[in-house]
């Protein structure tokens, strides 16, 4: 078969015009400079067209490379060296496709098998591709209203520790956010392109770290849920899941007529492209105003689109009450709840007790779910955060307890705390000023210079 192959640049051009490569054919043996000027979003970037014959290829199978460079809101220069990877991954229903995924060493990292590799999921939570990490996270980027951008101050702190990162379009080519198990698969061969990249030096065996908060501890969720079926070759040794979603078609309801109306708007925009049934609803139910709404938030990040939407509820758009649309959608919401498969690795939840987006029950329940099918998980519900205040005091503990877990540090038995706050802990305020130390240099595009040893706070009292 024939796979689509990069011509490398050559020695002396310039490494900053990298950004928005001509794609070679498989016959071309001249590399040609790219136009100059801002990177393309992904549904207009050659990089991201899926090459003959992939669909022969293994998942995982890397297919195109390229190194790219990652700025700070699109502006400021980071100091890592990351690459681009197009891979063979799967769609909602197991047919082929290909995804890509941003993998990451610290400036001048030299390639150490002994290196773990996280696994960030990102709360891309959009339909637009302009919000995909691949795009959002690249020098000179207009990603208006992307948590991924902000994100960016929490990933910089694992490479401060030395690891490798890898962080995958989990939402796939068509921004499918909410869709069931499709941010497993992607998620799961993105780790599997990582380790087959030489230049990350990474093995087989590598010891894997999965990461993620609110829609990106959702599409954690699903790569560790379906790992041990799907992938179970990965040495995934740990994961944390921050405020993951739990039951969707709750957080739909709760979300609906208030501040943050703006998400179930994207989520229906999304889902009805990957579920006929909601299709169908948007179809035949929503009324032309209804449509036009839809419309727009498929084009916006979701900082923006929450503000627009504030205080309208979904009946608003539709020709007949809500109440008498969800009988139709039930199949579709079963389809996409968490918890239905046990984990393997051990997991650390962390969740608000007063979360304004994703009410407490809901991940209660997603953990109850997790126990019941065996797996082994580590609760922690914070009684003073609330939902985006929690994912940056979380983040000491969060790489703390994972870095613990690629050492191999034994765990007490399972247990489920409710505290007043993780930031109350002594133990864990040095790892919260070495993340202000990161959070200044990477807004200065100052090195993130690996740590000499990586000393970790003692978490296992608090989350252990």
């Amino acid at each position: 078969m024939t796979v689509t192959a990069d011509v490398p640049a050559p020695a002396d051009y310039p490494a900053g015009q990298l950004d928005s490569p001509v794609l070679p054919r498989a016959s071309d043996t001249e590399w040609r400079p790219p136009a100059a000027g801002r990177p393309l979003p992904p549904r207009a970037d050659p990089f991201f067209r899926a090459p003959s014959g992939f669909a022969t290829q293994d998942p995982g199978t890397v297919l195109r490379s390229r190194p790219v460079e990652l700025a700070l809101l699109g502006v400021i220069p980071q100091q890592v060296t990351a690459w681009q990877l197009l891979y063979r991954s799967s769609d909602l229903h197991g047919n082929p496709e290909v995804a890509v995924t941003t993998v990451l060493l610290p400036r001048g990292a030299t390639p150490n098998a002994e290196r773990p590799l996280l696994a960030f999921g990102t709360a891309i939570d959009a339909v637009t591709d302009r919000c995909a990490p691949s795009y959002a996270l690249r020098r000179g980027a207009l990603s208006p209203g992307s948590i991924t951008q902000l994100e960016w101050f929490l990933v910089a702190n694992a490479l401060r520790r030395g690891w490798s990162v890898s962080i995958a379009d989990h939402e796939g080519p068509h921004g499918n956010f909410g869709a069931a198990r499709e941010p497993g698969y992607r998620t799961l061969d993105g780790m599997r392109a990582a380790l087959r990249f030489a230049p990350l030096g990474l093995r087989a065996d590598t010891k894997i770290a999965v990461w993620g908060y609110s829609g990106g501890g959702m599409a954690s969720s699903w790569a560790i849920e379906m790992a041990p079926g799907y992938a179970p070759e990965l040495n995934i040794v740990g994961a944390v899941l921050g405020a993951p979603v739990g039951d969707p078609r709750e957080v739909f309801l709760r979300l609906d007529g208030g501040l943050f109306t703006g998400f179930p708007a994207i989520v229906i925009a999304a889902l009805a492209r990957v579920y006929p049934a909601m299709a169908e609803v948007v179809d035949r139910d929503f009324t032309d105003q209804g449509r036009r709404v839809l419309d727009q938030v498929r084009t916006l990040g979701p900082i923006a689109a929450l503000p627009w939407l504030v205080g309208s509820r979904v009946e608003d758009y539709l020709r007949r009450p809500l109440h008498e649309v969800l009988p139709e959608l039930e199949d579709m919401f079963d389809d996409i709840r968490l918890g239905g498969t046990a984990p393997a690795c051990p997991v650390l939840v962390v969740q608000p007790v007063h979360d304004q987006v994703i009410d407490v029950a809901g991940i209660d329940g997603q953990v109850e779910r997790y126990r019941a099918a065996g797996a082994a998980v580590w609760y922690i519900r914070d009684r003073l955060s609330e939902h985006f205040s929690l994912l940056p005091l979380a983040t000491p503990l969060s790489l703390d307890w994972l870095a613990d877990r690629i050492a191999g540090k034994t765990l007490t038995e399972p247990t489920t705390k409710t505290i007043w706050s993780v930031a109350l802990r002594p133990e864990l305020w040095r790892g919260l000023v070495e993340m202000a130390t990161t959070a200044m240099r990477v807004t200065l595009g100052r090195p993130l210079t690996p740590e000499s040893e990586q000393v970790t706070a003692e978490a296992p009292e608090l989350a252990a």
